[in-house]
């Protein structure tokens, strides 16, 4: 294993939690310069690491993933030490209706926010966009479907208001925990136990949108119907 290796692996599990596997580290500096500083080296990495999918380039060993029993109701309460790393795969704001939550999805696709009720225009950097963390932080609290690196999904509840959480999120935003409790299946999330990363996966966060809408407005005709 090369020193520059060494180092990146030093850099990502320290604070941020992440373990890339070692296929994944060596893909990465095949394409690299070996004169490249290490501090431009792992920004780049990084930025690569947080757009990938963490079922590929995260390390599946059980001390980083979610237990495989994580969704058992019989158990009231447990503990994961951590740090976990998640990806973002759907999201939703538990205090809007389902049309309120067709609106703000096409909002935001206009690039519009909320302030109090006042819509204003949000301008993205791309250094916004990349980052998973642009959020429209009103409403709330957010339920959050959550993958880990073995593909295992659970299901987040936001207890308080945590930085970078709200429905403009971008789906495939990392996500690390740190001793957060679960609670008969659902892993209970505050600031304490929550960072936000950041990342985006194009592909899952435009399939999502487009589903999202489309499972809203079949569930509002259902009830329609059924009404």
């Amino acid at each position: 294993m090369s020193s520059q290796i060494l180092q990146l692996t030093a850099q990502f599990a320290n604070p941020r939690g992440l373990h890339p596997t070692q296929q994944w580290l060596t893909a990465f500096m095949s394409t690299q310069k070996t004169t490249t500083p290490i501090p431009a080296l792992t920004q780049t990495a990084l930025f690569r690491l947080l757009s990938s999918d963490i079922t590929t380039s995260l390390s599946t060993e059980a001390v980083h993933c979610l237990p495989a029993n994580v969704h058992d109701v019989n158990i009231k309460e447990r503990r994961l030490e951590g740090p976990i790393v998640l990806q973002l795969v759907g999201i939703e704001d538990m205090s809007k209706s389902r049309w309120e939550q067709i609106e703000a999805i096409e909002a935001l696709e206009r690039g519009e926010g909320t302030k109090g009720r006042e819509i204003i225009r949000v301008t993205a950097t791309d250094e916004d966009d990349d980052s998973g963390t642009n959020v429209n932080k009103g409403g709330g609290p957010h339920k959050l479907s959550l993958q880990d690196a073995r593909g295992t999904v659970v299901y987040g509840m936001e207890l308080k208001d945590i930085q970078g959480v709200g429905l403009g999120m971008s789906i495939g935003c990392k996500m690390v925990l740190r001793s957060a409790a679960v609670a008969r299946g659902m892993v209970l999330m505050e600031p304490a136990n929550t960072t936000v990363l950041g990342g985006k996966i194009e592909a899952l966060h435009k399939a999502w949108k487009e589903n999202r809408k489309t499972e809203l407005k079949a569930a509002i005709e259902a009830s329609e119907r059924s009404g």
